[in-house]
């Protein structure tokens, strides 16, 4: 039987603390014989690491990206990813798509299903949950604790480990604590050198493959998909979807080099799929996929996008594989589990007046299939959309698809993100490319009551560009629909 898994509530997360405090976090560190005394406690020593996801890139050493230090780190506490059943899962769009459809269709099935992904939004914890719930203060500070310990142990050699590190040993060691059924781990940057690619997975996959964080992966799609396809294990199944030639050629190259084979779902995994609407569902795309274990016909993808059809080809491909492993996986709880999918921060239609829709697309391809997918998903007038960036991605693309999309925009940046492009930039760009209007706000807030101002009662605000802005804007929309509620009561 499936084993159960702890759950926990979700609350508001740490912010990086001033040195002051810093300083005395590590005194009280497990490098000095004391456990760290609380959460609060815990992140302040978590926070004093590098953090890649927030540095410039020109800032960040490329001798930071290896794993020895990782592998270092995990053998200290036990090695707790190789007790883990995972699915690893890369891909520059559409990662969290499959993690979370893939989350809730195991769940369905009785499994107690540990996931482990970033970035997040409004919390730290939710970064690794359990069924659908993020870790606990209390567990956070224990698997905190024994990455700290661990990596005080270490040779100095290996140097200081990254606040991404960290965090993917204390998920392995909480994960395998709760000794959940399967864990799903996400890749977080490329994927061969990503420091969750010391697992040896049941199932690896490869979501879509475009040009994103091309200072560290490569500046074309077949250098990326290298990296991507870095993930790939000598004899485990290793899985991704149709899309362009070169990048599937590339995959197949080095799922070879790693002594295992590609499928490709839609060539070498019969899939199809369609567009469609109905009374119940509204306009949606239809999946089937068949092998000779399961056989899924007529699946209603639970995300809107026709680009989540592939995703849920990709989904259903790895329930095909766990269930050649023995995993038991009825396809009638796998509907179920479907289509109670849901992703903060992706297509979030939040019902404030007037309406705000919350995606962290934030690369050129992403952004293009956000416009699609509101086009074919929701009823407007107009779109306003409030957008910022980071200054290291590709601008020049990302505008030009706001600028397809989008009637007015409003240019802001987000507060915790140093990597924020100028608002001003955009703003100078913007009005290079199209005649289109825009304004300027400094802060999501300000750039909130500008949209409010401007929208109709039938219009709709766009907030994208960046997980860090969508974060912001969620905390603010979530606290202005609390207080609404508390005013009704």
């Amino acid at each position: 039987m499936p084993k159960t898994a702890s759950r926990s509530s979700r609350t508001t997360g740490s912010t990086k603390k001033t040195k002051k405090k810093t300083t005395q976090s590590r005194r009280t560190a497990p490098a000095d014989g004391k456990p760290f005394a609380n959460y609060s406690e815990a992140t302040h020593w978590l926070y004093d690491h590098i953090d890649v996801e927030r540095a410039r890139p020109s800032k960040v050493n490329p001798e930071h990206f290896k794993l020895d230090r990782m592998r270092a780190i995990l053998s200290k506490m036990g090695d707790p990813q190789d007790t883990l059943t995972a699915v690893h899962i890369a891909g520059t769009n559409g990662k969290g798509s499959v993690s979370a459809m893939l989350s809730s269709a195991l769940q369905a099935c009785g499994c107690a299903v540990g996931t482990y992904t970033s970035p997040h939004l409004t919390d730290l914890r939710e970064r690794i949950q359990i069924n659908g719930s993020p870790i606990t203060h209390p567990a956070m500070t224990r698997a905190l604790t024994a990455v700290a310990s661990a990596a005080a142990a270490i040779p100095k050699k290996y140097g200081e480990p990254s606040f991404f590190e960290i965090m993917t040993a204390a998920a392995f060691g909480h994960l395998a604590e709760q000794a959940v059924d399967i864990a799903i781990i996400e890749v977080g940057l490329g994927g061969r050198l990503d420091s969750t690619n010391v697992i040896t997975p049941a199932v690896s996959a490869v979501a879509s493959v475009a040009l994103d964080h091309t200072h560290f992966l490569g500046e074309t799609p077949e250098k990326i998909a290298r990296e991507k396809g870095g993930i790939f294990k000598a004899g485990v199944p290793a899985l991704t979807f149709k899309q362009d030639k070169p990048v599937i050629e590339t995959l197949r190259s080095v799922a070879e080099e790693a002594e295992t084979k590609l499928e490709v779902v839609g060539k070498d995994i019969d899939f199809s799929y369609r567009f469609e609407a109905s009374p119940q569902l509204g306009p949606h795309c239809r999946v089937g996929l068949t092998t000779n274990r399961v056989n899924f016909e007529h699946v209603p993808v639970p995300l809107p996008g026709e680009h989540q059809a592939l995703n849920c080809g990709l989904t259903l491909a790895i329930i095909d594989k766990l269930v050649d492993r023995g995993i038991e996986l009825p396809e009638a709880r796998v509907f179920e589990g479907l289509a109670k999918t849901t992703i903060p921060g992706r297509m979030e239609l939040i019902d404030v007046k007037p309406r705000v829709l919350l995606d962290g697309a934030h690369n050129p391809a992403a952004v293009e299939a956000l416009i699609k997918s509101i086009g074919a998903h929701v009823q407007y007038d107009s779109m306003i959309m409030i957008f910022g960036c980071a200054i290291d991605k590709d601008v020049e693309g990302l505008l030009k698809r706001v600028a397809l999309g989008a009637d007015k925009v409003v240019f802001t940046k987000a507060k915790a993100n140093p990597r924020a492009c100028d608002p001003q930039d955009l703003h100078q760009r913007f009005e290079a490319m199209s005649p289109k209007m825009c304004q300027l706000a400094p802060n999501i807030d300000q750039a909130l009551s500008i949209a409010a101002r401007a929208a109709s009662r039938d219009d709709l605000i766009v907030v994208t560009g960046s997980f860090y802005l969508v974060g912001e804007a969620k905390k603010l929309l979530t606290s202005k629909l609390d207080k609404a509620a508390a005013a009704r009561a």
